[in-house]
């Protein structure tokens, strides 16, 4: 088990550096947390070759870390509500299932909130801080670029919206914290942000990832090209150390 991104450490008698919490972009009219023990998956797409219906990723839920994190958000003031019955959707059983394919790791699952307001997202991850000092690894499951009307099932060329987007979040998300988070606020006024998200819903969860990194900075650890986007994911804090 390799650990997680962070410069903290796990307090007295903690151990759960194996446990993750993605946020995804399943949104509620509150913040909802997923606390089933043993939560089924939610094969929330379609148009999709028969087998991808099949998937398994049988991992356990965890309980005792969804009111963990309920009871930190409403220390904030947010309203929370816990979920007892949705999957794990496509957000988070795809990349868990390629990152930890034994399904070994307690996953819990936080929506985002309707009306997808930065302010309040970059506010919950903000609150969550807490968890990664206890070895949760927090992880912003959605897309650096998410215009499915523009990407291009056919030839290279890359959108320059997709290209000039993707900069900006680089050398947003390695900012200190003091000038990272006015300008994720204001995200929508970067260049190709909107080209690249028409709506939000798989930006957030890197606002969530940003508040709850407190002082550390980001750092772009892969870039890929898809169907004519750039696509790129950003870790928080330390490298990975050994396992």
């Amino acid at each position: 088990m390799r650990r997680r991104p962070t410069r903290g450490e796990p307090g007295p008698g903690v151990h759960r550096q194996d446990w993750r919490l993605p946020p995804c972009w399943w949104e509620a009219a509150v913040f909802t947390v997923n606390a089933q023990a043993q939560p089924g998956l939610l094969y929330d797409y379609a148009g999709f070759p028969a087998h991808t219906y099949r998937l398994t990723w049988p991992a356990p839920g965890a309980p005792a870390l969804a009111a963990e994190v309920g009871a930190l958000l409403a220390a904030e003031g947010f309203t929370v509500a816990e979920d007892h019955e949705r999957g794990l959707d496509h957000g988070v059983f795809i990349p868990m299932k390629l990152a930890f394919p034994e399904a070994d790791v307690p996953v819990v699952q936080l929506s985002l909130r309707s009306g997808l307001d930065p302010a309040e997202h970059l506010k919950a991850g903000q609150a969550l801080a807490p968890l990664r000092r206890q070895g949760v690894l927090i992880v912003g499951s959605g897309m650096s670029y998410h215009n499915m009307a523009q990407l291009r099932h056919g030839g290279t060329a890359l959108d320059p919206a997709s290209q000039h987007f993707d900069a900006w979040l680089a050398e947003t998300v390695a900012l200190p914290p003091a000038q990272r988070e006015p300008r994720l606020l204001d995200w929508a006024r970067a260049p190709g942000a909107r080209d690249s998200h028409p709506r939000e819903e798989h930006l957030l969860p890197l606002h969530v990832v940003a508040g709850a990194a407190d002082g550390d900075s980001g750092l772009k650890v892969f870039e890929d090209q898809v169907l004519g986007s750039v696509q790129s994911a950003f870790l928080f804090g330390d490298t990975y150390g050994q396992p």
